[in-house]
């Protein structure tokens, strides 16, 4: 593709005050204004002073300026191009959403992880946000910490942190149906230096409890929480355990975990579906160099009264480290990877544990996710603030991913930035007949389907499009 010889552009000009550069914002936030957002805010939040008034409309506007894109205070000003004053009410200057910002207190974000919930839980109502294709499907719960990088030492609590990369620590905790991308069940920033565990277990029992007001006809043993060994200890564990919920959670290499795998026999090794591997059907199995084995283990055996019954899954792979004296082995060298479960063995054998245990690692594409959107940057230098800018960043993700599963399957497990490029950056032009808008949106958009889906879902709200 080439510019056009025949009609070639020779001027430029932001003239128009019809043009809107984010249509799909207009669904989008009549999906948030019908469950309840702006409302929320001003029951849930209690800021002082001028800046804290009208509560609702300034976080509203904050999620839809990152449901939009923008990932630091000074990109809200796109909430005020062209049509925008004219289709939304209210759409607050980038100063006086950071002066709101600035005001929140520790007390304040937790006000607004109140608001979060209950979002949550609208939308959950409102979409098939968390509907797996079976009611009783089993739920999965991730959990892990990651470093929001930062610049400066004007940062309140940045610090280095595990990656030696100076920042925030952001501890989230995710859900995950069958069918279904995850959706953000709880969120908490913390100080760049902090230890991974610090708060885990009030966290695993927030994300639950949230998790239970969403499905509430959860069976006992539906709910599987997934950690790695950052997140071995009792106090999380015991948290996931009493509110219901089994763990499968990575351990680390000690000497007791050692001796429990040296005592597997070794006929118990089952080979497994793992990289390089190739099924053979005559025998029925799979021929790879991966393979499972389990014992029965007790786990935290320092006091008697934490002591939690379990077995231990290990899955073990070939070394093949090249070693430095350049001489090989006389027997096979193995690496080992364990961790520690409570499901039913009945119910989840040791290959399907295992293979369940290793698709922990979605969490870490929510990560990539959000430091590919909001989250990108922290842009404030008060601590509170940045806690609340992850709040809001956590209520747009779950906006958005809520929108996409209202347009079909095509869209159902898509990123953030596909859902944006797809459904919300949509170039319109509004036209005014009868005190009713019309927007005109481009001919042939590839997405027009799903589009269109999404904004019948609130035509109550809005006119149809043509």
């Amino acid at each position: 593709m080439q510019l056009s010889h025949t009609h070639p552009v020779t001027a430029s000009a932001f003239d128009d005050r019809n043009l809107l550069a984010a249509a799909g914002l207009v669904p989008v936030l009549g999906l948030a204004q019908d469950c309840g957002l702006d409302d929320l805010a001003d029951e849930h939040l209690t800021l002082p002073t001028d800046k804290g008034a009208h509560a609702g409309r300034k976080v509203t506007a904050l999620v839809a300026g990152m449901v939009a894109g923008a990932d630091s205070i000074d990109d809200m000003a796109l909430l005020r191009h062209g049509a925008m004053p004219t289709v939304f009410d209210h759409p607050y200057a980038p100063s006086t959403l950071g002066s709101f910002l600035r005001t929140f207190s520790f007390g304040h974000v937790r006000q607004l992880d109140a608001v979060a919930t209950r979002f949550l839980q609208g939308l959950a109502e409102r979409t098939p946000l968390v509907d797996g294709p079976e009611s009783g499907g089993r739920i999965l719960v991730d959990l892990d910490d990651t470093i929001v990088e930062v610049h400066g030492h004007a940062k309140q609590g940045s610090g280095y942190g595990y990656t030696g990369v100076r920042g925030l620590n952001a501890l989230i905790a995710t859900a995950t149906t069958d069918g279904r991308a995850p959706v953000i069940v709880g969120q908490r920033l913390r100080r760049g230096g902090c230890g991974s565990p610090r708060g885990a277990s009030r966290m695993v029992s927030d994300a639950l409890a949230t998790l239970g007001r969403l499905r509430p006809q959860l069976s006992p043993g539906s709910v599987l929480v997934r950690a790695d060994s950052a997140f071995y200890g009792h106090p999380t564990v015991s948290a996931a355990l009493r509110s219901g919920a089994d763990v499968s959670v990575t351990v680390r290499m000690t000497a007791t975990v050692k001796a429990a795998i040296a005592a597997i026999d070794e006929d118990a090794w089952t080979p497994i579906e793992y990289t390089d591997a190739v099924y053979d059907e005559q025998a029925g199995r799979w021929i790879s160099r991966a393979e499972v084995a389990e014992i029965d283990f007790t786990a935290f055996t320092r006091l008697a009264s934490e002591r939690t019954p379990g077995r231990l899954v290990v899955r073990r792979i070939p070394d093949l480290r090249e070693h430095t004296d350049g001489q090989g082995t006389l027997f096979d060298a193995w690496r080992f990877h364990a961790f520690f479960t409570t499901t039913d063995p009945a119910v989840l054998d040791t290959v399907a544990a295992d293979k369940i245990h290793r698709g922990h690692a979605i969490i870490e594409q929510v990560h990539a996710d959000l430091k590919n959107s909001a989250l990108a940057h922290l842009p404030s230098g008060r601590f509170a603030a940045n806690s609340a800018w992850l709040v809001l960043a956590v209520m747009a993700f779950n906006l958005t991913r809520a929108a996409a599963t209202l347009t079909g399957a095509r869209l159902a497990k898509a990123t953030t930035a596909t859902i944006r490029r797809t459904l919300i950056s949509v170039p319109a032009r509004i036209a005014s007949s009868a005190r009713r808008l019309t927007l005109h949106l481009p001919r042939r958009w590839p997405w027009e389907s799903e589009w269109n889906q999404l904004f019948t879902h609130t035509r109550h709200r809005r006119p149809q499009v043509t």
